[in-house]
């Protein structure tokens, strides 16, 4: 009995190893075959909530996880590309995306497992081609995915023999809550909804569980497969934590709603059974499927409510940097193209504004070092990015149009100030990594560095802030402060260069917090530059 124990362990902990990495695979191939354009499909596709449902399940069914698809929605949120209520769209889709692993495990092909694998793993060694690559990628990953499905039934056949597994499962068909809590637990462990649903179907085939007892677990899967976002939420953005929070109260709802009606959804999946002659693999794909289908449609409705109930529940204002641009509105390009660069210019202003605060919050982080001024300085400088391209996209279309000579003039000195901008957003981002560097190194400034590195930070602040004043007002008197602060900076940078030199021929710095300091100023200075560009565009050809 005892090796019938470990044989039942090692192919059941062996198919679900197998089983995972399947998923994984069939899932990273998907996403490379679909050209990596997840992120963008969630960002144009989900315009509204119904739009976010579709796309949700589009995504899900591309990664094979719905966790995956709720993490990158967090992390969509957390950027300001989606508001709570689209993200609650596409967390209620990933829910509908994540049953086709069940559909396509009932389908029961697991004889032609290895033939499958074979096909996949000839396609992964045999071609160059990168396409062919990632199908044969997809193809292995099917195969392992019933291939271990194949090797976990095995291992639970013996199960029915079990009476602890048998009273396991009596219990369960009593209290539906022990389904649940089951259910629940497993997930958080192997961090798969869709592993436990192939357990189930599993130990449905086998005959090792009723349909009664295995209802509950699959109603608890849902709430653990919600773990993962919670983890991915854990210090990101208010805005963020409330969509990973909406994955747990949705399914919450979901499962209470299911547990009260139990009896009759039981019924009506029995029915299907019978109608459409389903396998047992098939049957709990369709209440797996049934159950998040139902679920999205009776609390698609009340998508504001959860919104607002889950800002009850994490209350506080949210700072969210918003990487979509405000002003730029396509309809004024051909009607009033005067108009459309005033927009533009207010965009471009905006951007600027993001700079100043990324700059300050990498200065911030180098005094306090506290974690959370490094991200919303890495974040402001993702939304730059952003900003750049969709101001240049529409300056550029702008420029297709008949722009009078001072517009034309006009329209030259906001592309150049997008681009100094934009390289204000890469400097500062250059600080942040060398005070990482300086952090996981244990690298200690001197106490005169410190203080020359704050005051070289607060005199390129103030010169990155006057050069986009003056770029708002176009002052030229603003303009040309900004040119002899620029003189300033580079002084400062030549003297404090020297300085440092003397204190490492003294012994008093180090060699790698001379990189840190050294590398710190010139991009300070780089910078200065920058914001002097700005400031000379201003200024215009006489200066």
């Amino acid at each position: 009995m005892e090796l019938n124990v470990q044989e039942l362990i090692f192919e059941f902990i062996g198919g679900l190893g197998i089983f995972l990495l399947g998923i994984k695979f069939m899932g990273e191939g998907l996403q490379k075959s679909a050209g990596d354009r997840l992120r963008d499909i969630l960002d144009k596709f989900t315009s509204n909530p119904f739009m976010g449902v579709l796309a949700g399940i589009i995504v899900t069914i591309l990664i094979q996880s719905s966790s995956g698809t709720t993490v990158l929605t967090v992390g969509l949120v957390n950027a300001g590309f989606m508001t709570l209520r689209q993200a609650i769209g596409v967390i209620m889709g990933a829910n509908i995306g994540t049953t086709v692993t069940a559909f396509i495990i009932g389908i029961d092909i697991g004889e032609y497992a290895l033939p499958i694998v074979a096909v996949g793993a000839f396609l992964i060694f045999f071609f160059r081609n990168i396409k062919v690559t990632n199908i044969g990628q997809s193809i292995f990953g099917f195969g392992a995915l019933f291939y271990g499905l194949e090797l976990m039934s095995a291992g639970m056949k013996p199960l029915r023999e079990v009476q602890a597994f048998h009273d396991l499962t009596v219990n369960m068909s009593d209290n539906p809550f022990l389904g649940v809590a089951v259910g629940t637990l497993f997930t958080v462990i192997v961090q798969s909804s869709s592993a436990t649903i192939g357990v189930l179907q599993g130990l449905f085939d086998q005959g090792a569980i009723t349909l009664d007892a295995a209802l509950p677990v699959l109603f608890g899967d849902n709430i653990g497969t919600t773990i993962t976002a919670v983890l991915a939420s854990i210090g990101a953005s208010i805005a963020a934590k409330r969509a990973a929070y909406t994955h747990v109260l949705f399914n919450l709802i979901g499962t209470t709603v299911f547990l009260i009606f139990l009896g009759v959804y039981e019924k009506a999946v029995h029915f299907l059974q019978d109608q459409l002659n389903l396998n047992p693999e098939m049957t709990i794909a369709f209440a797996h499927g049934g159950f998040n289908l139902t679920n999205t449609i009776i609390q698609f409705p009340f998508i504001g409510l959860l919104a607002v109930v889950v800002t009850k529940l994490i209350p506080g204002e949210d700072v969210v940097v918003e990487y979509k641009p405000k002003h730029l509105d396509p309809i004024f390009l051909h009607q009033s193209p005067a108009v459309a660069l005033d927009q533009a210019k207010e965009e471009v202003i905006r951007m600027g504004d993001y700079a100043y605060k990324g700059l300050e919050e990498a200065g911030l982080y180098l005094n306090n070092h506290i974690q959370k001024h490094a991200d919303m300085a890495l974040q402001i400088e993702g939304a730059l990015n952003n900003l750049d391209r969709e101001i240049t996209n529409y300056l550029v279309e702008l420029s297709s149009t008949s722009l009078s000579e001072a517009d034309s003039q006009k329209h030259s000195t906001l592309m150049d100030s997008v681009r100094d901008i934009e390289r204000i957003g890469d400097h500062f981002e250059n600080i942040v990594e060398l005070i990482d560097y300086k952090i996981s190194n244990k690298v200690v400034l001197t106490e005169q560095a410190q203080q020359d590195l704050n005051d070289m930070f607060d005199l390129t602040l103030i010169t990155v802030k006057q050069a986009i004043g003056a770029l708002g007002r176009m002052d030229r008197e603003a303009a040309q402060a900004v040119v002899q602060k620029e003189d300033q900076i580079d002084q400062m940078e030549r003297v404090y260069r020297k300085k440092h030199i003397i204190r490492l021929n003294e012994g008093f710095c180090t060699g790698p917090a001379g990189i840190v300091f050294v590398d710190i100023i010139s991009n300070l200075e780089r910078i200065g530059d920058h914001a002097v560009n700005i400031a000379e565009e201003v200024l215009g050809e006489q200066h």
